[in-house]
């Protein structure tokens, strides 16, 4: 607890010395912030009646899973989890990722949209809008854009305020990319919770914490990177469903979801294959030891980081690796890579604090979706997006850190 107790003003500071302006410090956001965070964390990690509630999501998403592999069995056969037509001698390999666990990435998108038209999710991003802009200071905007983070991907949360995209400050644009990297979409919550079921009790509730805890950290380091001049649009936000009717919802959303299966899956090939080329070209080098490779490198920059979050020091390194993992690749192959690893390896704190600090989208692969989306969608805004973007990854990675270290604390 004590390492986690000096991990969120240590991470502070990192923020701080990566700042734009180190002589403007946001005090009464951070202040307010990491109050925020902290109350939230404790609501939710301590309070029974809201562990039952997010229980009782974690069993719903059980059941969309089972009804997920009624679909991929009768489509993919016993690829998807239906009955094999040999003996399989092997059934350790016969798990095959794109047809097993990625496709409940449709039914989420599908159920998500959904729920967009019946106008539910709105609803709750309204109410969490305008939580934070009472209790933080921020303007409407962000406050819309960073609770839909929770929810949505970081390109369709800055699609929910486009209008006010170009009369944005800096600060304001960097919080909701800083929000982007630091959560998880709603459509990813079955797939990684999956993942880790096998040795994470309850992760979908978990993850769905960590992804909420995760936004006032976000917004509280966006503002030590990039200080606000004071100025706040206090606009609202209207939420209309894109949708004509509840059909269309499913048959977008479905669609939405396919694509977005697609990404993930050449994603992965891509991220992968780029990093094993890295590390080939850096075995080349004329060191003694063990050959260098990008994750070990990265994995030893961020093990004190990983230290700080409350992981013992003996398991840190493997720690820093995962983070390192998560950075390089995604944190979808961090969550299989700790999902594989051998009982003892991490304890059962440590794998927890690991959940909630691999909980966001801060990777490389991510910066390039969110340049991509954010620049076609306001394009006077181009250089700017340019220039705060790859720092987003920093402030993001340093958010779900601080996370982790308030579940160091509390679990």
């Amino acid at each position: 607890m004590s390492q986690a107790l000096l991990g969120v003003p240590c991470i502070i500071l990192l923020a701080w010395l990566t700042s734009s302006n180190r002589r403007r410090f946001p005090l009464r956001l951070a202040a307010t912030a990491l109050l925020a965070q902290f109350l939230l964390a404790l609501c939710f990690l301590k309070a029974p009646p809201l562990q039952k509630a997010l229980l009782l999501i974690n069993h719903l998403v059980l059941v969309l899973e089972e009804a997920t592999a009624q679909g991929t069995a009768m489509v993919f056969g016993f690829l998807g989890g239906g009955p094999s037509p040999f003996e399989v001698t092997g059934p350790e390999h016969s798990f095959i990722l794109a047809f097993r666990a990625l496709p409940i990435v449709i039914v989420f998108a599908a159920l998500s949209a959904l729920l967009w038209h019946w106008r539910i999710i709105p609803l709750i991003i309204s109410v969490l809008g305008r939580l934070m802009e009472k209790s933080m200071g921020i303007s409407g905007a962000v406050g819309t854009g960073s609770a839909s983070s929770v929810f949505v991907g970081m390109v369709e949360t800055p699609l929910l305020i486009k209008p006010h995209l170009k009369s944005m400050s800096n600060s304001e644009l960097f919080m909701v990319m800083s929000c982007g990297m630091a959560t998880v979409a709603g459509t990813m919550l079955g797939l990684y919770a999956g993942i880790l079921a096998d040795s994470i009790p309850s992760s979908l509730s978990h993850i769905l914490v960590a992804s909420l805890i995760s936004v006032p950290a976000a917004i509280l380091l966006a503002a030590v990177m990039v200080p606000p001049h004071g100025h706040e649009y206090n606009t609202a936000t209207r939420m209309d469903s894109p949708y004509k009717s509840t059909m269309d919802a499913l048959v977008t959303g479905a669609g939405d979801g396919l694509r977005l299966l697609a990404n993930i899956i050449a994603m992965l090939i891509v991220f992968v294959a780029l990093v094993y080329l890295v590390d080939r070209a850096l075995s080349l080098l004329p060191l003694a030891g063990e050959p260098l490779t990008l994750i070990g490198i990265f994995g030893r920059v961020l093990t004190p980081l990983a230290w700080l979050t409350g992981i013992p020091w003996q398991e840190a390194s493997l720690a820093g690796e995962l983070l390192a993992t998560k950075v390089v690749i995604n944190e979808l192959v961090a969550y299989l890579e700790m999902a594989a690893l051998a009982p003892g390896r991490l304890s059962e704190h440590s794998r927890l604090i690991m959940t909630y600090s691999m909980c966001g989208f801060a990777n490389f692969g991510s910066l390039g979706i969110m340049i991509g989306g954010m620049s076609a969608m306001c394009p006077e805004r181009t250089a700017d997006i340019l220039r705060l973007a790859p720092r987003s990854i920093w402030s993001g990675l340093l958010a779900t850190c601080m996370t982790g270290c308030f579940a160091g604390i509390l679990l």
